[in-house]
Parts: structure tokens; sequence; C-alpha cells
């Protein structure tokens, strides 16, 4: 696999006009309330429902994004792959194959109905995986990652070389959290920082004028990124990914139950609730927001 630093090779400033955000949801995730809600003092193992009862778990949506802009069509995450419900209903069996172990199934369980993975949605629009000029991933967790192959024949494929360095580091929790399979054989490649923007001070400016940057925010995981989509007239949107699970985690400055280092993700939400009360922002989304509906912004 490629460890590139990419550069733009156009610098032209693009107007707000000119972008639409289309927020779409790829399923479902079943988890227990602890596990995007848990707090500081939770641990990894409340957190991973493992002990939780059925009743108990909390179905929330996973979400994708398709950025149309000058630069081209950009996907930010993928959602879950078609194989987690191949018939668009809840199937055990399938999950477990699809998610590559039963420990992480009793974590994240999910469903996708028919019509909703990422190129079911991409096709309803008249656009195929090859149309889509770059696939940008916030990071490499099952349910942002699991649908990368429905998509892998978009021109470039993205993710931060700290998040794939955090992904494939063995510790035990990581051999459960993340599959390789899940991106292996596509031509991913990965970006260096060039920036400085964010809590952490690492940000990618994916071509060079600052319409869209991908701003770590770590905790969550080491390499976990937002986007942040920017006009010429300073308004903007920020897409947090797992940067917070719903608007009250970065309100109330509530991590999540499973995170890589809490101490960072509470100030990356300290940094996502500094951006969502600047007057330029125009919305701050969570991935897993369960008030956020699929619509469309037009900037």
């Amino acid at each position: 696999m490629r460890v590139i630093l990419i550069l733009s090779v156009d610098k032209k400033r693009i107007t707000l006009a000119d972008i639409k955000i289309h927020v779409f949801h790829t399923g479902e995730v079943c988890v227990a309330p602890e596990l995007p809600f848990g707090g500081e003092h939770c641990s990894t193992i409340k957190a991973s429902g493992i002990f939780t009862r059925k009743s108990e778990r909390l179905w929330l949506p996973v979400s994708a994004y398709l950025i149309e802009c000058p630069h081209g069509k950009v996907l930010f995450d993928c959602g879950w792959h078609r194989d987690m419900s191949p018939n668009g209903v809840f199937d055990r069996r399938a999950q477990i194959r699809s998610l590559g172990s039963l420990p992480l199934y009793m974590t994240n369980q999910g469903r996708i109905e028919k019509g909703a993975a990422i190129n079911e949605q991409l096709a309803a629009m008249g656009i195929a995986p090859s149309a889509l000029d770059m696939v940008l991933l916030s990071h490499l967790d099952c349910d942002h990652a699991n649908g990368l192959k429905l998509v892998s024949g978009a021109k470039r494929i993205l993710v931060s070389h700290d998040e794939l360095a955090f992904a494939t580091n063995k510790t035990p929790v990581n051999l459960i959290r993340y599959d390789p399979l899940w991106w292996s054989g596509t031509d991913m490649e990965c970006f260096d920082w060039n920036g400085t923007d964010g809590p952490a001070g690492k940000s990618y400016d994916v071509f060079g004028d600052g319409s869209l940057v991908m701003v770590n925010i770590p905790g969550h995981s080491k390499g976990l990124c937002a986007l942040k989509i920017t006009g010429t007239d300073g308004r903007f949107v920020l897409l947090c990914a797992d940067g917070g699970y719903a608007r009250r985690s970065w309100e109330q400055l509530i991590t999540s139950g499973i995170a890589d280092d809490k101490a960072a993700q509470k100030k990356s939400l300290q940094w996502i609730r500094a951006q969502s009360m600047d007057a330029r922002c125009i919305e701050t989304i969570a991935n897993h927001d369960p008030d956020v509906r699929p619509h469309i912004i037009e900037l």
C-alpha cells in the first residue's frame, strides 16, 4: 500500500453556492447506550454491550455524505456493505461474516434496508462509483469502512496515515475492532498532514484551497478526521464523524465509552463545540445522531 502526500494542482477558490452536500443514511447500527454516551469513566467492557440486554440497546443511523463541488464528486465515509443484510433485513450470520468476528458483532450489530447501501443510493442519482473523484474516510471503524468495496471504483480513496497505522496496530482491542479485509484489494492511499488546523494541530487541505479540509480530531481513534467544508465567504459545514455521536456529545462534552484516548477526545469535543458556536457555521453533523435526517445542504 502506498503512503503519499497528495498535493493540489488546482488552487482555484470555490464559492459556497457551488457546493451541495447530500446527507445519506446507509442503514443502522445497534449498540449499548454506553458506547456512544458512556462518558469518561465508562469501561470498554461495559461499552462493548456484551452484557447489555437487547431491549436496552440503541439503534442509531449510519451516515455517509456526497459533496458535489467544482473539484468533482467527493464521498465522505461509506457506511455498511450490502452483505451485512443481503435481503434488506437483520441477518446475524451475514453480519458475523461481514464484520469478521463474533465479538465485533456483539458490539456493533447492524441492518441495511434494500436500496440504502451507498452504491444503491448513488445509482438512484445516476452516479456510478467510477464517477466519484474521491472517497475520504474519516476513520476505519466497521460502520464507516465496511462498505468501501461498494465504491472501490472511485478515482481515489484516501485515509490518514495515522489512522491506518492505528488500525493495523495489533492490540487486543484493535484485533477485534478492525478487519483489514474491509479495505484490502482497494487502491486506498494514505495522506500525511499538511496543515495545523484543529485540536491536535493536524489537518489535510484536500485541494489546497481551504474548501475541503480533513481535521484530525483524535480520541475515538488516533487518526479520526472531521471534514470541514468552507466557502469563500467563510461559512462552513462540519461533518464530525465519530468525534461525537450526537449534538449533546459536544454540547455536554460526553466522551464515548470506547475510545483510544478520552483526554484527547474531550479536547476534540471542545474544538467541535467551539466550531459549532461559530457564527459562520451552518451545520455541525455527527455521523450517528438520531435527530439528523437525510437532507441536502446547498451552500
